[in-house]
C-alpha cells in the first residue's frame, strides 16, 4: 500500500529554452493546488459545529455531548500532524494530499448519512469516533503542502509565499458556513426534513470535487516534471546548508530535555498558545449554538457571522506579519500584545452586544446583529495574528536544531489543551449547566485573553534581548 505513495522518479530534463516558461506555469498550478487543497480540508473539519444547533433542537445531542464529540478532531489531529509529517517526507505530495482529502470527505459525509439513536450518550459516542477518524486523516493536509512549498519555492521567497498560502484555512473555514447554508436550502427544496445533515454532506461533496482539481494541478517536485531543483532555477542556495544536514545533530532525548522541556520561555509561549487557541476555537465553533440559544440570530445569519470570523483572519494575518517586519524588526511579542488587546475588545463587544446596541440606538435587533457581525469580524481579524506569530516566536527561543521539536511542542499544547479540552469539552460542560451558562464561558474567554496578553508582554523584553545578542554576535 505504501508503495503507492512513493515519490515519482525524476523525469527527463526539459530543454533549457523551455525551463523558464514551464517553471512559471507549474509554480502557479502547484500553489493553487496546495492552497485550495488545504482550504478543502477545512470543509470537512468543523461541520459538527454548524450542525450542532439542529441536532440539539431535535434531541439528538445536548451542549455537553456536542462539545465532547467535537473534541475528537483536535485530539486526533494534534498527534496525527506529527506522524503524518514524517510519512509525507517520503511520499508523493499530490497522492498524499488528495487521498487524505477524499478519505476525510468520505468520513464526514458518512456522518450525515448514518441513522442516529434516541439516546444522546450513544450519539455522542458515535460522533466522537467519527470525529477521531476525521481528525486523524486531517493530519494528511498540512505536511504535503509544506513539502510542495519547500520544493517549488526557494528560501528567500518562501516566507511571503507561505504567508499567502497560510490564509487558505481561513478561506476554507469561512466557505464552510456558506456551503452549509446552500446545502440546507437544497435539502429543504428536496423536502428533506433533517436539514442539519446537509452540514456534513454538501461540503464533503465540494471537498471531493476540490480533490479532483488538486490531482490535476499538483506535482511532487520540479524534478518529477523534468525541471531543475528550485535552488538551481532561482540561484538561491541560502537554505541549502541546513537542508543538507551540515549542522550538528543532537539526539532527540537531549534536544527535547535540554532545549525544550527545561526552557522556561518556551513553556510560557506554549501556555499562551493554549489560551489563544481556546479563544479562537471557543468563539468560532460555538457561535452558531450560542446565537441560537440566545435567540439573537437565525441559523442563516449565525452562519454568516461564522464566515465573517474566518474571512477576517485573512487580512488580519497579513497585516500582522507586515507590522512585525515593518516596525519591530521581525519581533513577535509587540504585535501579539496589540492584537490580543483587540481580541479582548472584540470578545467583550460580542458578549455585551445588548448593551452596546442600546448605547448606539436605532432598531435594537438590527443594531445588535450589526454589533455581533463587527465584533466577530474584529475578533477573527485579531486572533489569527497571534496564532501565526506565537509559533514563530517560539523558534526564536531555541537553537535551529530544536526548531521542529519546539514548534511541535507548542502546537501540541494549542490543539490538545486549548482546542480539545478547553474550547470543546469545558465550554460544552459550562454552557450546558443551567446555573452557569454562557456568561461563565465569556468570563473564561476574557480571562484567557488577559492571561495570553500578559504572557506575550512578559516575553517582549526577552525577545528584544535575544535579537540584540544575535546582532552583536553577527557583528552588526
Amino acid at each position: 500500500m505504501m508503495e503507492f505513495f512513493n515519490p515519482p522518479a525524476p523525469a527527463p530534463r526539459l530543454a533549457a529554452d523551455k525551463v523558464d516558461a514551464e517553471y512559471r506555469r507549474m509554480r502557479l498550478r502547484v500553489f493553487l493546488g496546495a492552497f485550495f487543497g488545504y482550504a478543502a480540508y477545512y470543509l470537512v473539519r468543523k461541520n459538527l459545529s454548524l450542525a450542532a444547533p439542529g441536532m440539539i433542537a431535535e434531541g439528538l445531542l445536548d451542549k455537553e455531548s456536542a462539545g465532547m464529540a467535537m473534541a475528537g478532531i483536535p485530539i486526533a489531529y494534534a498527534f496525527s500532524k506529527f506522524i503524518m509529517g514524517s510519512l509525507s517526507d517520503h511520499s508523493d505530495a499530490r497522492k498524499f494530499l488528495v487521498v487524505g482529502l477524499v478519505m476525510a470527505s468520505a468520513v464526514m459525509m458518512s456522518v450525515g448519512l448514518i441513522p442516529y439513536s434516541t439516546s444522546i450518550p450513544v450519539n455522542c459516542g458515535i460522533l466522537f469516533a467519527f470525529m477521531l477518524v476525521a481528525g486523524w486523516i486531517s493530519g494528511m493536509g498540512w505536511p504535503p503542502c509544506g513539502r510542495i512549498m519547500a520544493h517549488w519555492f526557494s528560501q528567500n521567497e518562501r516566507s511571503f509565499k507561505m504567508s499567502i498560502w497560510n490564509t487558505s484555512h481561513n478561506v476554507g473555514g469561512g466557505s464552510l458556513a456558506l456551503l452549509v447554508s446552500v446545502g440546507i436550502a437544497l435539502f429543504a427544496a428536496a423536502g428533506i426534513t433533517e436539514s442539519w445533515r446537509a452540514a456534513f454532506i454538501f461540503p464533503s461533496m465540494v471537498a471531493m470535487a476540490v480533490a479532483i482539481f488538486c490531482w490535476w494541478t499538483m506535482r511532487d517536485t520540479p524534478q518529477s516534471c523534468g525541471l531543475p531543483p528550485i535552488e538551481q532555477y532561482r540561484n538561491d542556495y541560502t537554505g541549502r546548508a541546513a537542508a543538507a544536514g551540515e549542522e550538528e545533530k543532537i539526539p532527540f532525548r537531549r534536544l527535547f530535555v535540554d532545549y525544550v522541556f527545561r526552557n522556561r520561555l518556551l513553556w510560557m509561549i506554549a501556555i499562551a498558545n493554549v489560551f489563544v487557541y481556546f479563544v479562537r476555537y471557543g468563539i468560532s465553533d460555538w457561535s452558531p449554538t450560542y446565537m441560537h440559544d440566545m435567540q439573537i440570530m437565525s441559523q442563516n445569519q449565525s452562519r454568516v457571522a461564522f464566515s465573517l470570523f474566518e474571512y477576517a483572519g485573512i487580512p488580519g494575518t497579513i497585516v500582522c506579519g507586515w507590522l512585525s517586519s515593518r516596525f519591530f524588526n521581525g519581533r513577535c511579542a509587540p504585535v501579539n500584545v496589540i492584537y490580543m488587546v483587540l481580541v479582548i475588545i472584540g470578545v467583550l463587544a460580542y458578549w455585551q452586544s445588548d448593551a452596546v446596541a442600546s448605547l448606539l440606538g436605532g432598531d435594537f435587533d438590527s443594531t445588535r446583529r450589526t454589533v455581533i457581525y463587527a465584533a466577530l469580524a474584529l475578533t477573527g481579524f485579531a486572533v489569527y495574528g497571534p496564532i501565526a506569530l506565537i509559533g514563530i516566536q517560539a523558534l526564536s527561543f531555541v537553537p535551529k536544531n530544536a526548531a521542529g521539536t519546539a514548534a511541535g511542542f507548542v502546537g501540541l499544547f494549542g490543539y490538545l489543551l486549548g482546542d480539545a479540552v478547553l474550547s470543546k469539552i469545558v465550554v460544552g460542560q459550562i454552557a450546558g449547566h443551567s446555573s452557569l451558562g454562557w456568561n461563565a464561558t465569556f468570563w473564561l474567554f476574557t480571562a484567557a485573553c488577559v492571561i495570553a496578553t500578559i504572557i506575550c508582554a512578559i516575553t517582549w523584553k526577552k525577545e528584544l534581548d535575544t535579537m540584540r545578542e544575535r546582532m552583536r554576535q553577527a557583528g552588526r
